[in-house]
């Protein structure tokens, strides 16, 4: 598992970051049965920078929380049966890893939606990667049951890490 971070603003948090993120991505993954060792890219930035990649990618003027961008092709959320057949496009030719894809995590949003939901800046951190590496694996919540249905595995992941409101 590769997990490579890029810190491009101060994260003023009282837990250590990068460790967090790996286990969390780690827990993600293992959670939903990925089956293979994989490549996440997470980059901690500021409102500024993941306005204007908001605005470029989404065309929402504004800045987000998090942004997910995953490189897998899948048919399927949830359902990886297929991505040996791109092998090419889905795999790290060196490592061999799945290319699952990036995150964009705005640190001041963590800070400011952590206080606004009554719990810990760990909590809303980590709740923001879950709910990132699990649009990586093709699951989204454009419809109220495809909400409901990611709103579940998110508690629960969280829950089963014992990262609690």
């Amino acid at each position: 598992m590769t997990v490579i971070i890029e810190i491009e603003t101060e994260a003023p948090f009282d837990f250590d970051c990068q460790k967090l993120a790996e286990e969390v991505i780690v827990f993600s993954l293992s959670h939903e049965n990925f089956p293979y060792e994989a490549e996440v890219n997470l980059t901690l930035t500021d409102n500024d920078a993941i306005q204007e990649i908001n605005r470029e990618y989404r065309q929402m003027d504004k800045p987000t929380d998090v942004l997910s961008f995953p490189m897998l092709n899948l048919e399927t959320a949830g359902d990886f049966s297929n991505i040996e057949d791109d092998a090419e496009d889905n795999f790290n030719p060196d490592t061999g890893e799945a290319l699952l894809g990036d995150i964009m995590i705005s640190v001041p949003k963590v800070i400011e939606q952590a206080k606004a939901y009554c719990h810990t800046e760990k909590r809303e951190f980590a709740f923001l990667i879950v709910h990132s590496v699990l649009h990586l694996l093709g699951y989204d919540h454009m419809t109220p049951e495809d909400a409901a249905f990611m709103e579940n595995k998110q508690k629960s992941i969280l829950k089963e890490m014992n990262i609690l409101r």
